[in-house]
């Protein structure tokens, strides 16, 4: 069993027996806010392969924990263009839970940056304490002159606006890396995405063993095997691009060309970030397909796990976007 493997027990146990733990006392159980942060600033110095590992639990359990904005995407962000103050002074708190985070990429809003004043909105990014802003080739941090929460449809995945008006920054450094934070999300998403898929599969398969018609269990009529097995194929391709996406992630991490590294980095994502967004729409689908009428009952939590796609397959990017960004490394730019 890997490092990895046992990771993603650790967590499927530790939520199972406290699904209302909060951040800070999943943080300081598990140590999963500072999977990423080197041990120096207080973490584990751990890699893309282990935080895919905790992103696939949390996704099976639909946690709200805000492990990929703050304990990826934020980390991320300062390894990739932090400078050594802004490390010492964020990464600690990110680390032990004290304190979370968000990032705001490039395309997620209008903002514009002059004289170090932050202005314009973000109009629907993940929420965290922290704001760090890539803008005019900077990575700042900002506090929002407004901070708007959504009644989102999938709850377990909080959403707000933010509104900059002239906000004072801080430079943390350069904004020159936001690509390989992007991708570094798009892995953690797209393993979160396959615990979700994997979850599905295994509600509808537990319940077409116990559901009888006609005198005999659900699951051995040809139409609902077919639609199992179907699932089985989506879930475990699904779980391969994940892993090579983080994979990727790891190696652009720890490479010597960073061109190579950046290019293979950025196809494995953008194949995951499509694949596996529609793998877990069509498996949540599917679910509330087997399940018939309870399915779709509000007591019933498939309806959560089609929420959660659905917001899934729209974060950093739908899948036509991937495949948009695929294409150009397929066919060339033309």
């Amino acid at each position: 069993m890997t490092l990895s493997d046992e990771l993603g027990a650790v967590v499927r146990a530790y939520l199972a027996d406290r699904p209302d733990a909060t951040w800070q006392a999943f943080a300081r159980d598990v140590g999963a806010a500072g999977l990423l942060v080197p041990e120096r600033y207080g973490g584990a110095g751990c890699g893309p392969a282990e935080a895919a590992a905790v992103a696939e639990e949390l996704g099976r359990a639909l946690s709200p924990h805000p492990f990929l904005q703050s304990a990826v995407l934020a980390v991320g962000a300062l390894m990739a263009d932090g400078d050594e103050d802004a490390r010492a002074r964020l990464l600690p708190e990110l680390a032990s839970g004290a304190a979370t985070a968000t990032v705001v990429l490039p395309d997620d809003g209008d903002l514009a940056l002059a004289d170090d004043r932050l202005s314009g909105s973000a109009p629907y990014a993940l929420d965290g304490e922290i704001v760090l802003v890539y803008t005019g080739g900077h990575l700042v941090e900002a506090e929002p002159t407004r901070r708007t929460a959504y009644p989102t449809m999938d709850e377990t995945r909080p959403l707000v606006s933010l509104t900059f008006d002239r906000a004072p920054v801080r430079r943390l450094g350069p904004g020159t890396s936001w690509a390989r934070v992007r991708d570094l999300g798009i892995a953690a998403l797209a393993a979160e995405q396959t615990g979700g898929a994997a979850r599905c599969l295994e509600m509808a398969t537990e319940y077409a063993r116990s559901r009888r018609q006609f005198g005999r269990p659900i699951g051995s009529f040809q139409a609902i095997k077919h639609k199992l097995a179907d699932v089985l194929l989506l879930v475990e391709s699904a779980r391969s691009a994940a892993r090579a996406a983080a994979e990727a992630a790891a190696a652009e991490a720890a490479a010597d060309t960073e061109a190579e590294a950046d290019t293979e980095a950025e196809v494995f994502a953008a194949v995951a970030g499509s694949y596996c967004a529609e793998a877990y729409l069509t498996a949540a689908g599917e679910n509330i397909q087997v399940h018939g009428g309870i399915g779709v009952t509000w007591e019933h939590p498939a309806h959560r796990y089609l929420k959660r796609a659905t917001s899934d397959a729209q974060l950093l990017c739908p899948p036509r976007t991937h495949r948009a960004r695929l294409a150009a490394h397929v066919f060339g730019e033309a």
